[in-house]
């Protein structure tokens, strides 16, 4: 069964067991999906101009595709 771009998927296991999204990316040389609002991590970025501050952002990072499964 392939997941591609655009499906509803369910995670089965990890923290997010049990949430419920839409893929946003697939990595097939990866084996792996990023999934809508799932697997967020929080990375800081600097800020790109003087006045600026730099701020936290959470970045949603790719899953192993073995771990979902379309609803």
């Amino acid at each position: 069964m392939n997941i591609k771009k655009g499906d509803n998927v369910i995670i089965l296991t990890g923290s997010d067991k049990g949430k419920k999204g839409t893929v946003l990316k697939a990595l097939p040389k990866e084996n792996k999906v990023v999934v809508e609002g799932v697997n967020m991590k929080k990375k800081s970025m600097k800020a790109r101009r003087k006045n600026e501050s730099g701020q936290v952002v959470a970045i949603a990072m790719p899953i192993n595709v073995s771990n979902v499964a379309k609803k």
